[in-house]
């Protein structure tokens, strides 16, 4: 919309005021609840839920409508401005699927910024649905898209005022950017980048702080023979291990740790919840080499990884399709090195509760065409993971090789 746009939150409208229809062609009569009594002329009316997953009618009906509506220019009294704004303003909803990082990224986050990146900060965002957590918890991104305090539509009663507005966002594909229909053609890296300006005055106190106690311990053996030839090695690759509770957890995860330290591997356990503050798990896997998780929503951790990293993703029975959609296809985009590992029926826990030629097991593709809710509950909620570690250390070993090469290279770089 562009031209003089207003809200009215009480009756969850925006009205566009000044609009000339054709002559003979409005398309309605309405009341705008002004308590005059009187009927003004409109060119257009809508009804809009500015959430994403258009697709998927359930969650849809939970959203607040919106009505649009686009008044003649020569009809009906403006109500007065409580708030002028001078830049535009873009209108969506935090409510469906929001409390799943998966949803918040690939429902909101990413489609703001395909949405939003254009106008240069330059930009209120409105939001329905409001929630205090939501907003501190992408505080740091939100800054770095908007220089303008966001808007709770549904609580501010006032009537904010915009040149122009966006109702809606606009989404490619599931964590994707296509940079085709971006302007100046920007990518999924230029969203990484703008996540790395987002955490970094978070965490440089933090790596601050670091680097002040490692400064500390080697001022304490400078004088040691092996510790200068420490200093000239190569730092070991740096592992993380995105760790479950209850539904596809890995059993064993304790076991994959030493084996993984036992390749050479720097091991640390991510174990990520709703509250967990995200510059910190930012900060965990930006200096990470290698990732390493079962097929879940945690994954959508791998955005912050730096392209050329690696990878893994542990893929139980009856999710290779999600698996690939979600996770690999979008990581490779990235510039990760992605490695995906399908478990085998043995490294289920559906093993110990079906009949190896039960369909659950053997055929999955034919239980998964029941619909996503059977899927969900056989395959999502019900499924743990036991690794043939054997088997998996080839993974292991790979993603090591890689990432000792590509240390070796950058320093090779460094030094010349």
């Amino acid at each position: 919309m562009k031209g003089d746009v207003r809200t009215l939150s009480v009756s969850s409208s925006i009205f566009l005021h000044g609009a000339t229809g054709p002559r003979g062609h409005l398309t309605g009569i309405i009341d705008d609840d002004d308590n005059e009594g009187k009927e003004e002329h409109v060119i257009q009316h809508e009804k809009i839920r500015p959430y994403t997953r258009k697709w998927e009618p359930e969650v849809m009906d939970t959203i607040t409508e919106l009505d649009f509506i686009v008044k003649r220019k020569d009809f009906g009294v403006r109500r007065s401005c409580d708030v002028v704004h001078n830049v535009p303003a873009v209108f969506f909803s935090t409510a469906g699927y929001t409390g799943n990082l998966f949803h918040e990224f690939n429902d909101g986050i990413l489609p703001l910024y395909i949405t939003s990146q254009h106008l240069n900060k330059k930009v209120v965002f409105v939001i329905l649905e409001y929630h205090n957590w939501w907003i501190t918890k992408y505080r740091d991104i939100l800054s770095q898209l908007s220089d303008f305090p966001v808007i709770d539509f549904n609580g501010d009663k006032r009537i904010h005022c915009f040149p122009e507005a966006i109702v809606g966002l606009r989404i490619h594909d599931d964590l994707t950017i296509d940079s085709s229909l971006m302007e100046n053609n920007k990518t999924l890296g230029d969203f990484r980048d703008l996540l790395d300006r987002a955490y970094w005055p978070r965490i440089r106190g933090l790596l601050k702080e670091e680097e002040r106690e490692a400064q500390l311990n080697v001022a304490k053996s400078t004088f040691s023979p092996s510790s200068r030839t420490k200093r000239k090695a190569v730092k070991k690759p740096k592992l993380v291990i995105i760790s479950r509770k209850g539904s596809r957890a890995i059993s064993n995860e304790d076991k994959l740790v030493k084996m993984a330290k036992s390749i050479g591997f720097s091991v640390e356990v991510l174990k990520p919840v709703r509250t967990t503050e995200l510059a910190k798990v930012y900060k965990v896997l930006n200096s990470s080499d290698v990732m390493v998780g079962v097929h879940g929503a945690a994954l959508t951790h791998f955005l912050f990884m730096r392209p050329g990293s690696v990878f893994i993703q542990v893929i139980p029975i009856g999710t290779d399709w999600a698996a690939e959609t979600y996770y690999a296809e979008p990581s490779r985009m990235l510039g990760l090195r992605y490695i995906g590992y399908k478990i085998l029926p043995k490294e289920s826990s559906l093993y110990d509760d079906y009949d190896k030629n039960d369909p659950i097991l053997s055929d999955p593709s034919s239980l998964n065409k029941k619909g996503w809710e059977f899927t969900k509950k056989i395959y999502l909620d019900r499924q743990i993971v036991r690794l043939n570690l054997g088997r998996f250390r080839k993974r292991l070993l790979r993603a090591y090789n890689y990432s000792i090469a590509r240390k070796n290279k950058l320093r090779h770089h460094q030094l010349q």
